[in-house]
């Protein structure tokens, strides 16, 4: 009997006991009292519990009915969530979101696009990789991921679009242990050359034989920015990092930024989403997409122009 119960006796059982009576029942769900009284007593019968003490003059859930209650809104729940899923599949929207994003893109703003994500497509799956350089490009290419986001240093395969996204100005730093951090001016290539240089890599083969912001012949690579981050605090090196991630550091003089002769000035890597341009990002893609475009702690995108909000007002207010 129990395999013949519909949602639409739970949905008036629910009704009855919402209203406190079968003739509000009746009304909420349009229905005339009589049907509301003989779907519930089939329901009774099919459960083998009674769920109305109909003794008194206003129907009353029993014991029994109100354990069920609870069950049958839980019921109802799944299947509301079942088809509002079904519809936003329907209409465009992605079954499971993979992304792969580079190790530089701001954390913060990251954080907060996969905030605003979880709150508003609960049902959709989120599978995220954060990896650094060709390490990027790899899960493009092989299907895993369905978006990326890319530095510039990283070449954008063939079939695939492109949208600007923001600059991560970086900076390059040491420990106030490290001889460079005590050059006081800025500092010669031949001076450079002298120390290790900690180079961030990848795990891939795409980016093999390419140089990125290299500039002492002594190197130690790591393939994990936050051990990179390590070692510069420990004074095994120098090295360029996301100014963002840094600054902490820089403030409280854990490290010391240093500036080189033949570095640029004011160097900030542009970030970009990419994807292939037969598969162009559905509903939750495109919503995630503009909500990376919506930086909450960078003002500008300027190479050398980054302001934090707080700085910004600041700024204008002394205009």
């Amino acid at each position: 009997m129990l395999e013949a119960v519909t949602l639409d006796q739970l949905r008036i059982f629910i009704a009855a006991a919402d209203e406190g009576s079968f003739s509000a029942a009746g009304r909420k769900v349009r229905r005339a009292q009589s049907a509301i009284s003989q779907t519930l007593a089939t329901l009774e019968e099919q459960f083998g519990v009674k769920l109305f003490d109909r003794t008194r003059r206003m129907p009353t859930l029993t014991p029994h009915g109100q354990a069920l209650l609870a069950d049958a809104r839980a019921v109802v729940g799944d299947v509301n969530l079942l088809k509002a899923h079904a519809k936003h599949l329907a209409g465009g929207l992605e079954p499971e979101l993979s992304i792969v994003i580079d190790v530089m893109f701001p954390m913060t703003t990251l954080t907060s696009a996969v905030t605003a994500f979880h709150s508003s497509f609960p049902q959709t799956p989120l599978r995220l990789y954060v990896e650094t350089l060709g390490a990027v490009v790899q899960p493009l290419l092989d299907g895993r991921c369905t978006l990326g986001v890319l530095g510039t240093v990283t070449l954008v395969p063939q079939h695939f679009n492109q949208e600007r996204l923001l600059d991560v100005p970086f900076i390059h730093v040491t420990s106030p242990r490290h001889p460079l951090a005590s050059y006081g001016r800025k500092i010669p290539s031949a001076e450079v050359a002298k120390h290790v240089q900690l180079v961030l890599t990848d795990r891939s083969a795409l980016t093999k034989g390419r140089e990125f912001g290299v500039f002492s012949p002594r190197t130690w690579r790591l393939a994990d920015l936050g051990a990179k981050h390590a070692f510069l605090r420990a004074g095994l090196g120098w090295g360029g990092m996301p100014a963002e991630l840094v600054q902490a550091d820089v403030a409280r003089g854990t490290l010391v930024k240093i500036v080189l002769e033949d570095a640029p000035a004011n160097f900030a890597m542009g970030m970009s989403v990419v994807y292939r341009t037969d598969a162009p990002p559905g509903t939750a893609g495109r919503w995630f997409i503009n909500q990376l475009k919506r930086d909450p702690a960078v003002v500008g995108t300027k190479p050398g122009r980054h302001l934090t909000a707080a700085a910004a007002q600041k700024k204008r207010a002394k205009r």
